[in-house]
């Protein structure tokens, strides 16, 4: 999974592509490689009509106003112009703003023709009018009574920030007087957090229970409230002081984040989890699903459409889950006669998989690290075969860190497209001893890492004929779609030899399939949290945690598991068709390079531009 956090979701997608100075190669070229970047762009502003211009100012001033709203995300994408600051974005106020930025943007937009637009700057437009759309379908739902979980938001987002080992710039004294100022906004936030929940207790709009019991715990997490300031992850920062910062900023600094985490930090984060405990869990409900919910229907739907880009009803998605299912069961029970565990039921043979020790053979952290950077080594003459184009942004492999370990998935980390910092993919081993080399490794690194999200989210930042708001746009049909469609490429990149591999491949796609049942059956169908655990236990080879943990999250994120599955049979179906229609002209190369060619967009966009696709590789 892609690292976000909600209010983000279009969102943490990498860092600004290079600004012109970094396109130099040296300050001595520099004003040659300047005068001759603006004769380039006088050529193409000539060749351009009136209303691509405007459309051309329309994007660049909804970006600008976006980073402006969204300081993180400006943080993120690389831009440090709002590095100190940190918006309430759960308050009356800024949710009016936003809104009304929102519709201002899409009322400017239906002023232009687009008759008059050539190719891409006309679907970059249609492209923002869908994310303006469903951006303003969401505020009547208020989802701002709730303004985080346990697998999501701004808490957890800070903490990693904070620990200096995320977007957030730790490198001069300013850096570090910048974060100070988020602290100070952060405390702010937190207050307004808690009269929001208090909105949603007093109108029975309220997370489960087993979910707040996560929350409050990751709130009092020793690692974040502690007696010692400089055992907190927030000092992390200041045991890595640059040696670039002179002696007596030194001193300053060290005094001030003391100050800043006895003071601020710690009561604010020991405040959020004493109220979750003492004031929220009493009202938390026992139900599972948001069915319970006022309008949860209404709400679900929302969020089976913002997730899928699809006009799918939760009905045809969960048939669509069962029919997955059925299909991978096959190919499992082939699988495991090949393993020579035929006799044996798959309910059996899962159990046999997730308990016997053959299967779990690492003793250290590092050795589980050493299996995936074995894996970057193997697979780079394949994708220099199946790609025609390779990511400028570098790649890491990394343990997730300490304090949210216990409760993390792996997920990708975007880079920056300036090579200022590399894509990196997170894997939790909370027990190297229980790492199970049957869960999904490989197919794992092929979704979060290579080639699945660091090739399409640096392709898609580092391509500057995108506009900047469309360099970080992200769908999470598209983007996540894209990833599990690369899991299914394991065999083509000559992966998925040892049979271990592929029943675990297979694991992780019944895992997505499992997805589309479970969700819609716990937000849409009224199934308990048990009933989805039952449900998953019974059709894929996951520890009875692992599940919790899974179901869980699906129980918090609304509808996001959907976007995998249903991402990843449209980008196989539009493959196939492809493959039929062009015949010996079909290119595998050149249609990864059409998928990838105009970075995220809704699903609808991509399949009318696939099937216009005339085979050529532009």
């Amino acid at each position: 999974m892609l690292k976000f956090n909600q209010n983000n979701r279009r969102r943490i997608i990498g860092t600004l592509a290079t600004v012109l100075v970094w396109q130099c190669a040296s300050l001595t070229i520099r004003p040659n490689c300047l005068a001759q970047e603006l004769g380039t762009q006088s050529l193409k502003e000539a060749g351009k009509t009136a209303e691509e211009r405007k459309l051309d100012q329309l994007f660049e001033d909804y970006y600008q106003q976006y980073l402006i709203l969204f300081p993180l995300e400006a943080t993120n994408f690389g831009d440090s112009r709002y590095n100190d600051q940190l918006q309430l974005s759960i308050s009356a106020d800024f949710l009016a703003k936003e809104q009304d930025f929102y519709q201002q943007t899409l009322q400017r937009l239906g002023a232009i023709d687009l008759d008059q637009v050539s190719d891409t700057p006309h679907l970059m437009a249609e492209i923002l009018q869908y994310e303006l759309e469903t951006r303003l379908a969401k505020f009547p739902f208020r989802f701002e009574r709730i303004p985080f979980q346990q697998f999501d938001g701004l808490p957890l987002t800070f903490a990693q920030l904070g620990s200096g080992a995320s977007s957030q710039p730790f490198k001069t004294a300013k850096d570090y007087d910048n974060w100070l100022k988020r602290v100070d906004a952060f405390v702010a936030w937190c207050q307004v957090a808690i009269s929001r929940f208090r909105e949603g207790i007093a109108e029975d709009y309220v997370l489960p229970r087993v979910l707040v019991e996560k929350m409050v715990a990751q709130m009092l997490d020793k690692t974040i409230v502690t007696d010692d300031p400089t055992q907190s992850l927030f000092y992390q920062p200041i045991d890595k002081l640059p040696d670039s910062i002179s002696p007596a900023e030194r001193t300053r600094l060290t005094a001030a984040y003391r100050r800043a985490i006895e003071v601020q930090l710690i009561p604010a984060y020991q405040g959020l989890g004493e109220f979750l405990r003492d004031e929220y869990l009493p009202h938390a409900r026992q139900s599972t699903g948001i069915l319970a919910l006022e309008g949860g229907r209404e709400q679900y739907q929302y969020w089976v459409g913002n997730w899928t880009t699809t006009k799918l009803t939760p009905e045809e998605i969960f048939e669509l889950g069962e029919q997955e299912v059925a299909r991978i069961t096959t190919e499992m029970e082939q699988v495991k006669q090949q393993m020579r565990y035929g006799d044996q039921s798959l309910a059996e043979f899962f159990e046999f998989l997730r308990s016997d020790p053959q299967f779990k053979p690492f003793q250290s952290p590092e050795e589980v690290l050493d299996f995936f950077r074995g894996l970057q080594v193997k697979l780079e003459p394949a994708l220099a075969r199946e790609f025609l184009k390779k990511p400028k942004t570098p790649f890491e492999i990394r343990r997730t860190e300490a304090f949210r370990e216990k409760t993390a998935s792996a997920e990708y980390m975007p880079g920056s497209a300036d090579g200022s910092r590399p894509g990196i993919f997170y894997c939790p081993i909370p027990d190297a001893k229980q790492y199970n080399i049957t869960s999904g490794m490989e197919s794992l690194f092929l979704h979060e890492a290579l080639p699945g999200h660091h090739y399409q989210v640096s392709l898609q930042q580092e391509n500057q004929q995108l506009p900047k708001f469309a360099r970080f746009l992200w769908y999470g049909a598209y983007g996540e779609g894209w990833a599990l469609y690369c899991e299914s490429m394991g065999e083509e990149l000559g992966l998925y030899t040892d049979p271990r591999q592929k029943i675990g491949a297979l694991g992780d796609e019944m895992h997505r399939a499992i997805r589309l049942v479970v969700d819609v059956g716990m937000h849409w169908k009224g199934w308990t949290r048990e009933q989805a655990l039952d449900y998953m236990m019974a059709h894929e080879p996951i520890s009875k945690d692992g599940a919790v943990a899974e179901i869980e999250r699906y129980m918090a994120y609304t509808a996001q598991a959907l976007s995998y599955k249903i991402g990843q049979l449209t980008i196989r179906q539009l493959r196939r068709s492809c493959e039929q229609r062009l015949g010996d002209d079909f290119s595998l190369p050149a249609f990864h390079d059409q998928v990838l060619r105009n970075g995220c967009m809704p699903l609808s966009l991509l399949e009318r531009r696939l099937q216009a696709w005339d085979g050529s590789r532009e």
